[in-house]
């Protein structure tokens, strides 16, 4: 996966549709979640797609799997990942998630329907991290 200042770079060059295109591409490279995962208990509220998100510790570092089963849902989770993906949970504490994907402009960018659920996604990891700390 590349950087998030890296795939900023590559957003900002594209028109609308490639955005979407881009979002797409980044959903697809996310690690597949098996779907046992895909429980209730995973299921991130408030999100007009379904969308999963399954935290894992690993030494002193969480690792997310997540999944949507619509396409640019999932492309957002994966620029949310990049956020916090292998992070310590006090590391995850103090990113500013919603501040790092500010000069994406989502809300600007797509439907209020598919940036619905950022918050709640953002909430479920650092109720996970602040669980872990």
């Amino acid at each position: 996966m590349p950087t998030l200042s890296d795939i900023l770079d590559d957003y900002e060059l594209l028109d609308a549709d490639d955005r979407y295109r881009l979002l797409i591409d980044l959903g697809r490279d996310l690690e597949p979640m098996p779907d046992p995962l895909k429980t209730d208990a995973t299921l991130v509220r408030g999100c007009s797609a379904s969308v999963w998100v399954y935290p894992m510790k690993q030494a002193e570092r969480l690792h997310f799997l997540a999944d949507s089963n619509a396409a640019i849902t999932k492309g957002i989770i994966a620029l949310v990942l990049q956020t916090v993906q292998d992070k310590t949970p006090a590391e995850i504490m103090g990113t500013d998630i919603e501040g790092e994907l500010a000069p994406f402009d989502l809300r600007n960018q797509l439907s209020s329907n598919r940036t619905q659920g950022i918050p709640n996604m953002i909430a479920l990891i650092r109720a996970t991290a602040e669980r872990y700390t």
